[in-house]
């Protein structure tokens, strides 16, 4: 294999400012990544880190975990190589635990091989996306890779983005829909530890370059309809040159490039889906799509689409109930920020961070813009509260990816966090000669009951890490009660950060399961009820983020309702509009609740939130 310089990113002489503004503005970007005074990498790749008081610890190397994701640059900047990956915490082989399903690159630009790869793959090849089993006993965490058994490394072979989990056909195994840069997948899961390929017999493809998808129950019928969200025409044929304030080459923004349209397949209920983006309203507007997130955000029992575009106006996909959606994004105050302007969003997430019983939205931005929080009114409109709640200055010098609202400590408060790398180059790496100068720490903010505190530098070396991450899926890895955090790096290894704090308050663990006890249900909701009040909402919620699947159970931090805490029940608003209390009998464990097996609490009405709801 022939060597290439470790410096792809030259040092040049600085430019004048104004031919900065100049040459960004020709590319069709934002503006330049500043410094985050973001340090090298301080631990070996995978290397478990924290100390005995961190609030997480990268424990992927010890638990088994050895994937490195590989982008295929060849010096060509192709926009690409950027964007991915993401993964998935979800359980392909059912026995209750999280597996993990990583997403992988493949080369990149026509007539190039591995010998061109700037960056040489740390896996064997040909490669492809691998998958993990959890092996999770007495003896600790520990993860097998079953990538070539289970097929994944036959068929996964692609230049994947991102990943989306749920169980297409009703048979109590969940599937995997895979994103690429390139045909999409559609892996159904065969039940029996292994994978195959039905993209074209269900009907499920897409030849662009998809990032996020969703699986969710749009029309109520009770199957998984599935939304692909698509990103850019992005043709090597005809690959326009940005430059940085130094006159060196870097990567494109998204305004060079035209949008692709999204698309939303309905889901037939025979394995097959048709595609329905024309006649639903979808087509009418799109722009480069980078994040999803399907929930409910005006309380009418419909489950609704807010889509994170890139550098263009964000939309949010209000279902009418007859089958079609309509754009309320700029109606509601969440298409541009308060200055009319699209932002670069990137990853999103909806939940309830103010305890109100509404979903607000919280989601990732490029440098120089704010992350942002729109507070939900109730009625699915939107109010942007970055600044009032301290969510806005501290994100202003990184370039975010993945998020999501999660309780971290279990005080019932959900709290944020954002895993961060840059676009462009960041010019300070550039000139101490970093071979891949787009590397920032990532991020975690506690809520202290609306109103957020940048808590990283107290969260443990994994926080003193700086990679160029992207995706951050969510869920309980080692089923102790507190919410871990995988997290997948563009050009690096993917880390796995154990939660070591969250399990020192009371918790409960629900799976919720449909009728036949078999499938999860996605889209419903449930509260635990104290003294005849519902608090704490939560939601089946195995998409958002940016490019991943998240685990489907929901966790209940009981802090601060006494010891032992003392609950009245579970109410649970089911995907139909049912409504069901379930007795407590114990915490600290995790439960299953079947939906028609608790205690009739009768129909959600349509046009509001469930009664009961705080």
């Amino acid at each position: 294999m022939r060597t290439r310089s470790p410096h792809p990113f030259p040092c040049r002489r600085l430019l004048p400012a104004v031919l900065l503004v100049t040459l960004v503005a020709a590319c069709g970007g934002g503006a330049p990544e500043e410094d985050a005074g973001t340090p090298p990498p301080t631990a070996a790749s995978g290397a478990p880190s924290g100390g005995a008081d961190a609030v997480f610890r990268d424990a992927a190397a010890a638990a088994g975990l050895d994937f490195h994701h590989f982008n295929g640059a060849s010096g060509g900047y192709f926009m690409v190589e950027i964007l991915g990956a993401g993964g998935a915490l979800f359980d392909y082989d059912g026995d209750g635990d999280l597996d993990v399903y990583l997403v992988q690159g493949a080369m990149l630009g026509p007539g190039r091989s591995l010998d061109d790869a700037v960056f040489p793959p740390h896996h064997p090849t040909p490669l492809s996306d691998r998958l993990y089993r959890n092996d999770l006993d007495g003896d600790g965490l520990r993860f097998t890779d079953v990538t070539e058994e289970s097929g994944i490394g036959r068929l996964a072979t692609g230049y994947g983005m991102g990943v989306a989990a749920g169980d297409y056909d009703g048979d109590g195994d969940l599937d995997l829909y895979l994103t690429n840069f390139g045909p999409n997948q559609l892996l159904r899961n065969r039940g029996d530890g292994t994978f195959e390929d039905v993209t074209v017999a269900a009907g499920a493809g897409d030849d662009g370059w998809s990032v996020p998808a969703a699986f969710f129950d749009y029309d109520g019928d009770g199957d998984l309809d599935l939304f692909v969200g698509n990103y850019v025409d992005f043709d090597f044929a005809k690959l326009p040159v940005c430059r940085d304030l130094t006159g060196a080459q870097d990567y494109c923004g998204p305004k060079v490039f035209d949008p692709q349209a999204d698309r939303l397949l309905r889901n037939r209920g025979d394995g097959s889906f048709e595609d329905v983006s024309a006649a639903a309203g979808l087509a009418a507007s799109f722009g480069p799509a980078l994040g999803v997130v399907a929930a409910d955000f005006d309380d009418d029992g419909r489950p609704d689409l807010y889509v994170a575009n890139d550098a263009r106006a964000n939309n949010l996909w209000m279902n009418r109930g007859d089958g079609t959606f309509e754009d309320r994004a700029l109606l509601a105050g969440a298409a541009v920020d308060a200055s009319g302007k699209p932002q670069g969003s990137m990853g999103v997430d909806a939940g309830d961070f103010d305890g109100d019983g509404d979903l607000d939205l919280f989601m990732t931005h490029i440098a120089a813009e704010t992350n942002t929080l729109y507070r939900n009114d109730g009625s699915g409109m939107f109010e942007d509260d970055s600044a009032a709640t301290g969510l806005g200055a501290p994100s202003l010098p990184f370039t975010a990816f993945g998020t999501a609202w999660f309780d971290y400590d279990n005080d019932g408060w959900l709290d944020l966090m954002a895993v961060n790398g840059a676009v462009t180059k960041i010019l300070s790496q550039v000139q101490q000669g970093d071979p891949y100068p787009l590397h920032q720490p990532n991020q975690l903010f506690h809520n202290a009951g609306g109103r957020f505190t940048d808590v990283s530098a107290e969260a443990g070396e994994a926080f003193r890490l700086s990679d160029v991450s992207r995706g951050a899926a969510f869920g309980d890895v080692d089923d102790d009660g507190d919410a871990d955090v995988l997290v997948t790096n563009n050009n690096g290894p993917a880390r796995l950060l154990l939660n070591q704090v969250g399990n020192a308050a009371p918790w409960l663990g629900v799976r919720l399961l449909l009728a036949d006890g078999r499938r999860t249900a996605v889209g419903a909701r449930a509260a635990v009820l104290v003294d005849g009040a519902a608090q704490r909402w939560r939601r089946v919620r195995p998409e958002g983020s940016y490019a991943v699947a998240n685990d489907p159970r929901l966790l209940f931090g009981l802090g601060g309702l006494g010891t032992p805490p003392h609950l009245d029940a579970v109410r649970v608003v089911w995907p139909d509009g049912s409504r069901e209390d379930f007795p407590v009998a114990a915490v600290g464990r995790y439960v299953d609740l079947v939906q028609g097996q608790g205690r009739e609490q009768g129909q959600t009405r349509r046009q509001g939130r469930p009664a009961g709801g705080t």
